[in-house]
């Protein structure tokens, strides 16, 4: 049977196994997708044994600099990323890097949600890899402009200025002073800790703005909590982006696209119960 898994450490929490099997049931594939323990200091030796059968992994922290570094081939998108979140065996026996995030929280926002990218002014809070990772697909939906603010301003700068040749990408501290935004993406993790990045709610304009939380829990997220209560339009969690995400590297193993709705149904159903 055709092997996949993903690789982690910790991984024990890893939702992926489950989403993985939900797709392949439903799609009629014949495939076995298990978590992989990868030792903190032998990711690369650890895949090399696994991809003596398998064909295919995702990859989540703290290994995906080290899945781009072990790819030898690598997509546009994770070049640009620098990380990689799937492998895929190639027939000469390489291994393909790709990173499906950017394209797994695009898709969320519009046919999930319905949410109109082109022309859109996005802010996105942090500068970190899991920022790093979006932006390139974020670009290619054409938005008026994306501006990325961090705690550090100087990063979110050096940023946004290796984006600058795919569109207007500016890059600011916290304390930025803007206009509303049609979309504020929170690419930080301060929400697992119930902490807020220090933003003026100026930036959300009551009834429009919508907010997006990249991360997602059992409970509303700090930071869609407290957008709620400064009237964004809507509020949305980072779930449907690891369904998204997770379908397209199915995809990409596999040559078909999973339904995500059913799945993303019965993983919010099981977060909730």
């Amino acid at each position: 049977m055709d092997r996949y898994c993903v690789f982690g450490n910790p991984i024990g929490h890893s939702k992926s196994p489950q989403i993985h099997r939900l797709f392949a049931e439903q799609t009629g594939q014949a495939l076995s997708y298990d978590a992989r323990l990868a030792p903190l200091d032998d990711f690369a030796g650890n895949a090399r044994e696994f991809f003596v059968e398998g064909l295919g992994g995702n990859v989540t922290v703290p290994f995906k600099e080290d899945a781009y570094r072990l790819a030898t081939e690598l997509s546009e998108r994770a070049r640009r990323a620098g990380a990689v979140n799937t492998l895929k065996k190639l027939e000469g026996g390489g291994l393909l890097g790709d990173n499906t995030d950017g394209a797994g929280l695009t898709r969320d926002l519009r046919v999930n949600h319905g949410v109109v990218l082109r022309g859109a002014r996005i802010l996105v809070l942090g500068a970190g890899g899991a920022v790093r990772g979006i932006l390139e697909p974020f670009l290619g939906q054409q938005p008026a402009c994306i501006v990325i603010a961090n705690r550090t301003a100087s990063k979110a700068e050096q940023l946004a200025g290796e984006f600058k040749d795919l569109g207007d990408v500016r890059g600011g501290g916290f304390d930025l002073r803007d206009e509303p935004f049609d979309l504020i993406v929170n690419g930080t993790s301060a929400s697992l800790a119930g902490e807020l990045p220090p933003i003026d709610p100026a930036l959300i304009k009551p009834g429009h703005t919508v907010c997006y939380d990249m991360m997602y829990g059992k409970d509303v997220t700090a930071f869609n909590r407290w957008a709620a209560e400064h009237g964004a339009a809507r509020c949305i969690d980072g779930l449907g982006m690891l369904v998204e995400q997770a379908a397209e590297a199915f995809l990409l193993w596999r040559g078909v696209r999973p339904d995500s709705a059913p799945v993303l149904e019965e993983l919010r159903r099981q977060l909730k119960g």
